[in-house]
């Protein structure tokens, strides 16, 4: 084995990670840390992030080029006109009031615009940083007319002030804010937007209905997987959730049908193993009192209760129905079995006690680590807290313990560790098996640790 790694090791160094490799590894990771772990979030946002994308682009570039290019061309429009009037005032005899001017740029030109003594023109105002109107007047003026002139685009809301300075007056023109440039493209954006937010709410409707059928799936895998029951779960969503929820219905049935086939046969067997060893029993007591008749007695309860170790581990009390359990009077009543079996033993509980759980399989558990702990110990503390949805529960004990690297051997099936323990004690090797075979039926776990009595702590481990 440690060939194969050392070649392994040879052929990833002849390969280095290329820089850009490693840089997206390093986002990935980066990106997976701070996404959401939902299915519902994730789903959602991979409809809302193309929409916001495809928004910001119509938006930075559609618009703006659309913004820009209609407001060029209606102050185009308007220096034209402008331009017109100067044209005629400077080609054609005018009346003494210029009447008639006025009159024609009102009319058909939507200007209002008057004569002024020539005097110098105004300074320039400061003009605002991302004023289109002020940049495409200015331009156009420039361009079309090409006469000293004076743009106000700030001093009045909704209309804009342009001078402009000719041979022996000054040319004043007022013209509405609307025909300088674009004003209505907000509609644009608020349409667009708008119907945005509709799309996105008939998605998180959509999608909810969508991932409920998964969520609900998940929801009664795990309560199989804890022992729970199961009820009014029928497929429903789309046709592989109905496929995938269908397969779990079946899967549970082939399950609880052959959970029920070798309950039935572990009956039978126990019936017919338990008739032998009473008939043991009976011949024995026909033998009288001796010492050869004693060491088969004990033979026989040897057997009997290795053979009822042996039929709960194959069981492992599946079959029992959840119940509301008080914990700390679980704990009170274990404390009292082990005392009058000799044992000292000190019980104590912190927290909500009620909780879901097979109550007779989870006695046992407890029981069974209290009675390997009353094997090699002589002080033997319980503790039991619920604490951010987890119910744990402590057995410590004083004696020898058990090393570190022997734990995970020592909760294997028909493992015994009594080289380090005692070497008198007997049992079959299945106490702490069938401890963790119901820690984990109930979605928990065991674990082994040092105990702060000096000898071996069993700590388990279970949601609620």
């Amino acid at each position: 084995m440690g060939v194969v790694e050392s070649l392994i090791e040879k052929i990833r160094s002849s390969f280095p990670v290329r820089p850009t490799m490693l840089a997206y590894r390093r986002a990935s990771r980066l990106i997976y840390r701070y996404m959401p772990k939902g299915l519902y979030t994730r789903a959602l946002l991979i409809i809302v992030v193309p929409i916001l994308l495809l928004q910001s682009v119509l938006v930075i570039v559609f618009m703006e080029r659309h913004y820009d290019l209609v407001s060029q061309r209606m102050s185009d429009a308007v220096v034209r006109d402008i331009a017109a009037v100067v044209y005629i005032l400077e080609n054609f005899p005018q009346d003494k009031d210029h009447q008639k001017v006025e009159t024609l740029a009102a009319s058909t030109l939507g200007l209002s615009l008057s004569l002024m003594p020539l005097e110098p023109l105004p300074p320039p105002a400061p003009k605002p940083y991302f004023d289109v109107i002020d940049q495409g007047l200015s331009r156009a003026i420039g361009q079309q007319i090409g006469k000293p002139f004076w743009v106000d685009t700030v001093g009045q809301s909704r209309f804009v002030e342009i001078r402009i300075q000719l041979e022996n007056e000054i040319l004043r023109v007022f013209a509405r804010r609307s025909q300088t440039f674009a004003s209505n493209s907000h509609i644009f954006l608020v349409w667009m937007f708008s119907t945005s937010m509709v799309l996105i709410f008939i998605a998180m409707l959509f999608l909810r209905n969508q991932i409920r059928p998964i969520v609900r799936l998940a929801d009664a895998a795990e309560n199989f997987g804890l022992g729970r029951p199961v009820q009014s779960f029928r497929p429903s969503g789309a046709r592989e959730v109905r496929q995938a929820a269908q397969a779990f219905i079946e899967m549970r049935r082939r399950i609880e049908r052959q959970m029920e086939q070798r309950t039935t046969m572990l009956a039978g067997v126990s019936h017919d193993l338990r008739t032998i060893l009473t008939r043991f029993r009976l011949q024995l007591a026909l033998f009288g009192d001796n010492q050869e008749s004693e060491a088969m007695r004990k033979d026989v309860d040897e057997m009997t209760h290795m053979l009822e170790d042996y039929l709960a581990f194959a069981r492992g009390d599946v079959d029992e129905i959840v119940e509301t359990t008080d914990i700390g009077l679980l704990l009170e009543e274990i404390e009292e079995e082990a005392e009058i079996s000799g044992y000292n033993v000190t019980a104590r509980f912190e927290g909500d006690a009620q909780i879901n759980l097979r109550r007779i399989a989870f006695k046992r558990c407890l029981s069974n680590l209290v009675t390997n702990a009353a094997k090699f110990a002589t002080t033997i503390k319980v503790q039991g807290m619920v604490e951010n949805g987890w119910l744990t529960v402590t057995v410590d004990d004083n004696g020898p313990g058990i090393p570190a690297n022997e734990r995970e051997t020592a909760l294997r099936a028909f493992q015994r560790l009594d080289q380090s323990r005692n070497l008198n004690v007997s049992g079959s090797g299945l106490g702490l098996s069938i401890a963790r075979d119901i820690a984990r039926s109930h979605g928990g776990e065991i674990y082994l640790e040092d105990s702060p009595l000096g000898g071996l702590r069993a700590r388990v481990r279970v949601p609620v």
